[in-house]
């Protein structure tokens, strides 16, 4: 099942990324994927609502209307419990605001140099762990030793200061996001990647961010996930939930 979400209202729009581990659902019986579309459906309610709040404060109170939602039949407080990475854009007032909570990368097409927005706190954090995972035979007890303590690693640096920050059951996290506001009139377009699909950069190395706006433009976010699936396919990777939003008509009416 798709564990990420995306969806517009009028002038905003909203991609998540729901994460979680095999098994969560002995914690939360509803599982990532409920997590990550219920969480993007009342940032949406929130978002059409108007544009007298900033993006931080919205997103604190969907993570607490869906802690509420489901705090009495799951183990909140597990770190392990469903949890979710990020983005959102919103156009008002000619200005785009964008904030950023995990490992997603949001784009703004500016002239003279696309400006890329991402949290990078859980992958600086993971280095060493990924690292160790790619110079250890699969299946081997040092490779099994070394996922473990990855997990615990995880586990115990989610939504603590030091460590990264998604959306889970704190609404204090939202506090923690990326944020920032750029003029309408300079942009080209916005473009939200999951790290699914911005692997086509970070990952495998197919292109420049520039180069991601112009296929954008010319073939939509088919020719970015058909790019990201070749590539894994041909390295042998497991594909995982890529989702792409291009967003172009930033005119206000």
């Amino acid at each position: 099942m798709n564990e990420d979400f995306c969806g517009a209202v009028p002038g905003a729009a909203v991609l998540i990324d729901g994460a979680g581990i095999s098994g969560v659902e002995s914690i939360c019986r509803h599982g990532v994927a409920w997590y990550a579309h219920h969480l993007g459906g009342e940032l949406l309610g929130l978002l059409s609502l108007g544009a007298d709040r900033s993006l931080p404060a919205l997103l604190a109170e969907a993570i607490a209307r869906l802690a509420d939602a489901h705090r009495n039949t799951c183990d909140l407080a597990d770190p392990s419990s469903p949890s979710a990475a990020v983005a959102i854009v919103r156009l008002y007032d000619g200005r785009v605001d964008y904030l950023v909570l995990g490992d997603l990368v949001v784009v703004l097409g500016i002239a003279e140099a696309p400006l890329v927005v991402s949290d990078a706190r859980e992958v600086d954090i993971g280095r060493p762990y990924r690292a160790a995972l790619q110079t250890t035979a699969d299946g081997s007890a040092e490779h099994e030793q070394v996922r473990r303590r990855f997990i615990d690693m995880l586990r115990a640096s989610r939504n603590q200061p030091g460590g990264f920050w998604v959306a889970k059951d704190d609404p204090r996290a939202a506090a923690e996001a990326i944020t920032g506001s750029r003029c309408a009139s300079e942009l080209s377009g916005v473009a939200l990647l999951s790290n699914g699909a911005s692997r086509i950069v970070d990952r495998f190395q197919l292109a420049r961010w520039p180069e991601v706006l112009g296929l954008l433009a010319s073939g939509g976010p088919t020719t970015i996930i058909r790019r990201v699936r070749q590539a894994e396919q041909q390295q042998g990777l497991p594909p995982d939930d890529a989702t792409v939003l291009h967003c172009t008509d930033l005119a206000e009416d």
